[in-house]
């Protein structure tokens, strides 16, 4: 069962700006990896859904963070179907995230009350999302969709909906304010955050100071 609702887990997405997200299927790396987000000042983690046996990995790492970082919201992305979202809730997903939109997942979210952001390419699949309780939608992928621009464009008639771009946002100060100056809610940030090198070197420290350095970025363009 999630131990944050889902309005705690929206709060806290929408005030830390972010939301970090990895995939590792070794344990004691994915321990090593949330240590170093949390650490950083991260409350937020989405552990992806992209390897075999990925359960095997996300059960025990939610325990962990649960007892080391309690403060840490611990979710899942990369799911695209109920039965996946419904394992993994089972194991205490906090919140769901998909590449796509899928209407059972929004169904079994909605029931459980549990924060569901599914992946849209398109204005008509983010007005459908939203008709089905998704308060914030990911824009995936963010760069191919349209970038910074389209947000823009769509916030234009749509100034209600939140969007968080996952797919080339990066650490500069550059790209960051040209996402949030054009009104995203948030944003996702994965290989350009936990980098495979600082990762295969052991250097977690870097993952935390790029954690706490992006945060405080985070902040101030936000003003």
């Amino acid at each position: 069962m999630a131990r944050f609702d889902r309005l705690t887990v929206y709060n806290t997405i929408l005030a830390d700006g972010m939301v970090p997200l990895f995939y590792n299927g070794d344990l004691e790396t994915a321990k090593q990896i949330a240590g170093a987000l949390a650490n950083g000042g991260g409350h937020v983690l989405e552990f992806t859904n992209r390897g075999d046996f990925a359960i095997e990995v996300f059960s025990p790492l939610i325990k962990h963070c649960a007892q080391a970082h309690p403060d840490l919201i611990v979710g899942v992305g990369s799911v695209e179907d109920a039965p996946t979202a419904a394992l993994f809730l089972a194991h205490g997903a906090n919140f769901i995230v998909g590449p796509t939109f899928n209407e059972e997942i929004a169904r079994l979210c909605n029931r459980r009350k549990i924060a569901y952001m599914p992946g849209c390419g398109s204005v008509n699949e983010i007005a459908t999302a939203e008709e089905w309780g998704a308060e914030i939608v990911k824009a995936f992928p963010g760069s191919a969709v349209g970038g910074p621009g389209f947000v823009k464009a769509l916030l234009g008639p749509r100034p209600w909906s939140r969007i968080m771009p996952t797919g080339g946002v990066t650490l500069e100060e550059s790209n960051l304010r040209s996402w949030f100056e054009a009104g995203v809610a948030c944003v996702g940030m994965g290989s350009n955050l936990v980098r495979k090198d600082w990762v295969k070197a052991g250097d977690f420290q870097a993952i935390q100071d790029a954690v706490s350095s992006t945060l405080a970025l985070i902040r101030t363009i936000r003003g």
